[in-house]
Parts: C-alpha cells; structure tokens; sequence
C-alpha cells in the first residue's frame, strides 16, 4: 500500500514538474515573438526613412539649377574707381532636372534694389563679397528661346536673370542702392541663387580694373 502511495506521489509530482515546463517553454515563446515583432517594425521602419532620404536626395539633385553663358555687368559709373549697378546671367534646369518657379519679386518701397518683404518669390537671390551680405535682392526675368508663357523653369527653357533695374525709371532700384558698399574695380564677389528645392547655384567673379559701360565678367 504505502508502495502504491509513493508511486503516486512520484506520478504526480512529474505532471506538475511537466506543467511548469510548458509554462515556461510558452513564456519564452511570447517573449522571443515580441522581441521578433519589435526586431522586424524596427527594421521597416528604419528602411521606409532610408528610402525617404533616397528620394529627397533624388529630388535635390534632379532640382539643380546651372550657368549658361557668362555673366554681364553694367556699369554705373565708368573708369578705374567705377560702379556696377547691374548684373545679368542666363539659368537653365539640369538635363531632366524637376521645374522650379522664378516667379519673380516686387520691389521694395523706395528703390532700394531690394526685394518687397510681401514678395511670394520662392527663388532667393543674395550677394555676397568680403565686406557685406545683402540677401534677397531684386530682380527680373527674361525668358529666352523655347518658352510656354509661364514663370515656370522646366526642362530645355532659359530664363535670363537680371539683378537690379538698368535705370532709376524702370523702378526697383539696383545694385548700387542694394549694396553698403559699392561693387567697385577688382573685388571678388559671389551671387547665390536658392531655389526653394535643390542645391544652391553659386556663381563667383572677380570685377575687372577698369569697368567699361558693359563688361562680360567671364
């Protein structure tokens, strides 16, 4: 009798030992799933922002603006300690590159060369050399060749810049006004124009030592 007991107890004690077993077996499968799920949520995360940043990479470059032909200034005054009061280049997209709006701005209040505060131009122009920044100059657009009417830069148009107005009755002012100092003989500047997408075109120059009316700064 007391044989029978013990084998009993015996019998019993390995069910609750095999009960706690698959407990055990069943939690860590939960927990191996969950740290799954969040492995694998982690990861499509991780490449639904790689792809993201693909593509905004993608459309910058696609936006870039680029130089054709040389940039002309005119000159205010003439001479070895003349002025330019203004500057005029011709813009083209990249091959293929995405369309970009040069709308261009109103001019500021006053002639001062500058573009209004209220303008909704999206394409920012702004002068730079090693005495001063003047950001958000004022400027127009002459569109050349091949064109659809719009203000729209698309693929195979050329739009001609022209920062500052040649004469005070076109209104707007122009570089002379715009800039502290004056862009005289052999000084180095740069123009920066910054469409609201894609990378900023920089165009670098240095005056020549004695200005005539019109010069092609090359």
């Amino acid at each position: 009798m007391l044989n029978k007991l013990i084998k009993t107890l015996r019998r019993d004690e390995k069910g609750i030992t095999g009960l706690e077993t698959a407990i055990i077996l069943i939690a860590f499968v939960v927990v191996a799933a969950v740290f799954a799920y969040t492995a694998l949520s982690a990861g499509l995360f991780s490449t639904q922002k790689s792809s993201e940043a693909v593509y905004a990479g993608l459309q910058e470059a696609q936006s870039t603006l680029e130089l054709k032909g040389s940039v002309v200034a005119t000159a205010g005054t003439t001479g070895a300690s003349g002025t330019i009061k203004q500057l005029s280049f011709v813009v083209s997209n990249v091959l293929h590159g995405e369309p970009i709006d040069f709308t261009p701005p109103s001019a500021a209040a006053g002639n001062t060369g500058l573009a209004d505060a209220a303008s909704t131009n999206v394409v920012v122009l702004s002068y730079v050399d090693d005495a001063q920044r003047i950001d958000d100059l004022y400027w127009t657009i002459t569109k050349l060749g091949k064109e659809d009417g719009d203000n729209i830069l698309e693929d195979g148009e050329k739009f001609q810049i022209v920062v500052g107005n040649a004469t005070t009755a076109a209104g707007g002012g122009n570089m002379i006004d715009a800039l502290t100092t004056d862009l005289s003989p052999n000084k180095k500047f740069s123009l920066e124009v910054k469409p609201a997408v894609g990378a900023i075109l920089v165009i670098e120059r240095t005056t020549p030592p004695y200005f005539d009316a019109i010069m092609n700064l090359r």
